[in-house]
């Protein structure tokens, strides 16, 4: 039985190193008006992209373009709004660079991350990072549905629309996207209880005041329906998907009360957008497109962090007894993730002893394992268990994360810190890394590193004036080498000048 859409998402208890709160904080690329004729579709391999000209360029490059996305991607960290779950960024990234690689574009980076909202939104923002809310994960009853909105809003990343809309209006485009940033930073401020709300609030109404202003033309959202329909079908995935998911939507909103999902409000869907997706699909040959293991799991373990871990124990028992599940091992698996949240040790081992002998090797069981071990309180059998699924999966960041975290609770910290500081060989710019790392020095005393981990976290995290801190402290520890002290220092000349550059540009935009 599946938890309604709307349901709250709660802190998953493996992962509850890592705080989140919902917070609605996007900036949607399109926005459709009327229809437009039906344009046939070619095959993505062989469809040439428009000439955009010089203009484009000229307005807002794309190295412009990646660096306003990164900017408001650490603001969204900075107030929650990035789902802190690897495993469910993992398998967006390896679904939407799969429809990316599918495609003729592949110049363009691309990263893909949750948002931890059950409102049912996806979007783009400038450098190609596009978030998707969990909400619309578990709306999605397939990989193709899903895959069919990922595809739509990578092409407006390829089409470059935001480039095209800043040619004729580069400063409102500008302005709002510095907008977003900063509407997300105020609403900082505040109460426990009433900050969530406000941030809620503003970045919701800050993100469609921007999605107002871009006033996308219907030809764009025409077009990224066109191309990602090419995309959806040139990577494999139900050519069905696209209208099906549409339709879903449309269902969705008629039973709404009123109140439209913000996909609907950023994308708004016509009878006339569903008919050009259907007639798309049948000219096709019929393609049975079996979903990935992946897609299941990450379902399951979305819908076992919502509302009251017993409660959602319960509705997983309930489906298995009644048998209403597309995915069997998935189902069990959401069991083992609900029973560790709530606490349930002894069942939580016996249901993944019947996972593991169901399922296929898999990266999210053998974590699952590992966390289970850790609940309860068996850390070096975790430890070790984490170690050898890493020779199967060393790019897994879950496992990755939850190793060192396995070490530290067992009393390793040495070890600890050197299994991050080789991993940070490899994602230097990853800011979880980088916390494990400052947590398995201060065990050790070591208050250089640990501070200077620390601060690289705040940096990632958004907050520059918590990293400058961290960094002046690590600079006066007095038990770092010349080397050490120099490399601390000229990061922290580097983090000085990013914050001035910030403020000014906030000074110019009051003046």
């Amino acid at each position: 039985m599946e938890s309604p859409p709307n349901a709250p998402l709660a802190v998953p208890l493996r992962r509850q190193r890592r705080p989140r709160r919902l917070v609605a904080a996007a900036v949607a690329v399109a926005l459709a008006c009327a229809p437009v004729a039906p344009v046939p579709v070619a095959p993505a391999s062989a469809q040439p992209l428009p000439d955009l000209g010089d203009a484009s360029q000229v307005a807002f490059t794309p190295a412009q373009e990646r660096k306003v996305g990164e900017a408001i991607v650490r603001q969204i960290r900075a107030q929650g709004g990035y789902l802190q779950d690897p495993e469910v960024n993992d398998y967006l990234n390896e679904l939407g660079h799969r429809l990316v690689q599918a495609s003729y574009d592949t110049k363009q980076d691309f990263e893909f991350f949750a948002v931890p909202d059950a409102q049912i939104n996806a979007f783009a923002l400038p450098g190609g990072y596009i978030g998707v809310h969990t909400g619309l994960i578990l709306l999605a009853q397939n990989e193709s549905e899903l895959a069919s909105v990922l595809a739509h809003e990578i092409s407006h990343v390829t089409q470059r629309h935001m480039a095209r809309m800043v040619a004729n209006q580069k400063n409102t485009m500008l302005m709002t996207l510095a907008g977003l940033a900063l509407a997300i930073l105020a609403a900082r401020g505040g109460g426990a209880n009433a900050n969530q709300g406000v941030q809620a609030a503003i970045a919701t109404s800050q993100a469609l005041g921007a999605q107002s202003q871009l006033n996308f033309t219907r030809d764009n959202e025409y077009e990224a329906d066109r191309i990602g329909f090419a995309r959806l079908v040139a990577a494999g995935y139900d050519p069905n998907g696209m209208a099906d998911f549409m339709a879903k939507l449309q269902r969705v909103n008629r039973f709404a009360e009123g109140t439209a999902p913000s996909y609907l409000r950023t994308h708004p869907i016509t009878y006339e957008r569903i008919a050009e997706a259907q007639s798309r699909s049948q000219g096709l040959p019929y393609r049975q497109v079996q979903d990935s293991l992946d897609f299941h799991l990450v379902r399951a373990l979305l819908k076992s962090y919502q509302g009251d871990a017993r409660e959602q124990v319960v509705n997983f028992d309930a489906a298995l007894r009644e048998k209403k599940y597309n995915n069997e091992i998935a189902e069990r698996y959401g069991l083992v993730a609900s029973l560790l949240r709530a606490k349930d040790l002894p069942r939580a081992k016996a249901e993944l002893a019947r996972v593991e002998k169901m399922a296929p090797p898999h990266p999210m069981i053998e974590a699952m394992a590992g966390n289970v071990l850790m609940g309860a309180g068996e850390y070096d059998a975790a430890a070790k268990r984490f170690a050898a699924a890493l020779v199967r999966y060393p790019n897994k960041m879950q496992l990755i994360y939850d190793y060192p975290e396995a070490l530290l609770k067992a009393n390793r910290p040495a070890e600890a810190a050197a299994f991050a500081e080789q991993q940070l060989t490899r994602f230097p710019g990853d800011g979880p890394l980088h916390q494990i790392a400052a947590r398995a020095y201060a065990d050790q005393n070591m208050r250089l590193k640990q501070h200077q981990h620390q601060g690289e976290f705040y940096a990632w995290a958004g907050n520059l004036p918590l990293a400058i801190v961290q960094l002046e402290l690590a600079a006066k520890a007095g038990d770092g080498n010349f080397y050490q002290v120099s490399v601390v220092e000229s990061r922290l000349r580097k983090l000085r000048a990013d914050q001035a550059e910030l403020q000014q540009n906030a000074l110019g935009r009051a003046g």
